[in-house]
């Protein structure tokens, strides 16, 4: 996938990860960006094209399908969290992390694919997380949200490789983002983890592991659980 040359849709644009697709696609020479947020006049980056977009509303993602006719790369990057666990956790909280996450990446992905179809295939990138692994208490909602997106991904990339599109998961730690603020743990720069999305989307990756937190958690599925959740064997 060549990034110079495409024509580019980011959701989630207007801050954090999302902002610094739009900034990079630029600057690697995309022809288009089309910048997209629930609230779109938060987009600030000069020289794209800004469009309202809501992954959690269908109209919304259709309406926005019909005008990015020319589409060649989908930047699946909106997300919420909310911080719930699953057995007292507020449940309309889960429920908008799974909206957003699963079903928003599934509403643009199926509204977006017969436009990367009919221009040549192209690409989808969906931006996951090292907790589509990996499971923490006060963030158990989100590792299932983010579960559930790997597992969406794994599939549409099947499903649309008969029209020659990739399908590409980016999996990274803690980034130095908003959502992030109140976590006082090593981050990764936003910029340092857009680059190596895009490096690897331009190498045709299937999957992108950004950092060690990333490669040693999917490193560690391999092993019993109880090397990722040591407590729950005292708890046993």
């Amino acid at each position: 996938m060549d990034v110079k040359g495409s024509v580019a849709l980011v959701t989630g644009a207007n801050r954090g990860i999302g902002r610094h697709f739009v900034q990079q696609l630029v600057a690697r020479g995309a022809a288009k960006v089309y910048a997209t947020a629930r609230k779109p006049e938060r987009v600030d980056v000069p020289g794209v094209e800004v469009l309202s977009l809501d992954v959690t509303d269908p109209a919304s993602v259709a309406a926005a399908a019909a005008i990015a006719t020319d589409v060649t790369l989908l930047i699946n990057n909106a997300g919420v969290a909310a911080r719930q666990n699953l057995v007292d956790g507020d449940l309309d909280e889960i429920r908008l992390e799974l909206d957003t996450l699963f079903w928003g990446s599934l509403h643009t992905v199926r509204a977006f694919a017969p436009v990367l179809e009919h221009n040549g295939g192209g690409a989808v990138l969906n931006v996951l997380s090292a907790m589509s692994w990996f499971s923490y208490e006060g963030a158990n909602s989100y590792a299932v949200a983010k579960a559930a997106q790997w597992a969406l991904t794994n599939g549409v990339r099947l499903e649309l490789a008969r029209q020659r599109t990739l399908v590409t998961a980016m999996h990274m730690g803690a980034v130095d983002t908003e959502m992030m603020a109140g976590y006082d743990v090593d981050k990764l720069a936003p910029a340092d983890v857009v680059n190596a999305a895009l490096d690897g989307l331009e190498a045709g990756q299937l999957e992108i592991l950004v950092d060690d937190a990333s490669r040693q958690v999917k490193a560690a599925l391999a092993a019993d659980p109880s090397a990722l959740y040591p407590q729950t064997v005292a708890a046993g």
